[in-house]
């Protein structure tokens, strides 16, 4: 049995998707792409390709008589050749973390997780051209606690022309570029949140960089770090006038994602201090602002901020 290997509960007609492998006796399962329960070999079996394949069948027959479905035509591929990260939906909620080699080349690759500077191996492999391996399993409701995936690979083919370095590749997710990576995957051609990881960055040439400033002045003076407030407010209410259609989660991320910014450009103005104001509430967001200031470089210490002013409501965070 393997990861992505559809399997049905022996106990009852549940079925589900193996989407780890705990140890060599219990794999974890989400039942109906769902929620996951760990359970162990003996009490599942696997499903034959031919029965999934005709329940997949009979699926999409469902689908086609419904006069109100509309298919989106596919994004473009977004190259012909690399080695990717996938994100592929196998359901509304459930998406598995899939390694593409869509070269002509063999691939010897290894994968693992890094949860607060804690890494846990995954998968190691060796992936033919044109071949894919599903690594892992992440649900989209617990996206701010997504670990960073870091894939090493080897390309190598006998006979080959060219010597290829090991490559080290870490992806973070962040929910402001995430959405954005949906593209239609290569070698499975599904749409899927997409990050090519045989990049290379682009040569800087510090020279050229020096012409352009000196042929357009200007652009100097056209831009101008704006340093944030002593005080953002992270209250909801503060950021959005309308927040009746979000959920939890979007809230949560759309205030993430203005601490960080103000985080961010507080450092680079190089301000001596600056307040967050979170309120108290379920303490959700004070919790992710304070582990994310605890491996941010540049912080000095953070604290409550004045309490007689802002209760335990507010983390006054102090800059180098």
């Amino acid at each position: 049995m393997n990861v992505g290997d559809r399997v049905r509960l022996m106990s009852g007609r549940e079925e589900g998707i193996i989407t780890r492998i705990l140890d060599n006796n219990i794999v974890e399962v989400a039942i109906d792409n769902d929620f996951t329960i760990p359970v162990t070999r003996r009490e599942i079996v696997l499903i034959a390709p031919e029965e999934a394949k005709a329940f997949r069948g009979q699926v999409q027959e469902q689908d086609t008589i419904k006069p109100s479905a509309r298919r989106e035509p596919p994004a473009p591929v977004l190259a012909e050749k690399g080695i990717y990260l996938a994100l592929v939906h196998q359901s509304e909620e459930l998406l598995a973390a899939t390694i593409i080699n869509n070269t002509d080349y063999d691939v010897l690759f290894t994968s693992g997780e890094d949860r607060n500077n804690l890494y846990r191996g995954l998968h190691n492999n060796k992936l033919g051209p044109k071949a894919t391996q599903v690594i892992a399993h992440y649900h989209l409701k617990d996206f701010e606690q997504w670990p960073s995936v870091i894939v090493q690979f080897l390309q190598h083919r006998n006979g080959g022309p060219a010597l290829f370095e090991p490559v080290t590749k870490r992806v973070q997710f962040r929910a402001n570029s995430f959405y954005k990576s949906k593209k239609t995957a290569p070698v499975v051609n599904k749409e899927a949140y997409l990050f090519q990881l045989d990049t290379k960055p682009v040569a800087v040439d510090p020279d050229k960089i020096k012409e352009q400033l000196a042929a357009s002045p200007s652009a100097q003076e056209t831009f101008k770090l704006q340093a944030p407030e002593h005080e953002i407010d992270l209250h909801i209410d503060k950021l959005v006038e309308d927040y009746s259609g979000m959920s939890n989660s979007a809230m949560l991320k759309l205030q993430l994602e203005r601490f960080q910014d103000a985080l961010e450009r507080a450092i680079a103005a190089n301000m001596h201090e600056i307040v967050f104001i979170h309120g108290t509430g379920n303490g959700v967001l004070r919790k992710e602002i304070q582990k994310i200031l605890s491996r941010t470089p540049g912080i000095r210490f953070f604290e409550d901020a004045r309490k007689e002013k802002f209760g335990y409501g507010a983390t006054l965070v102090r800059l180098r």
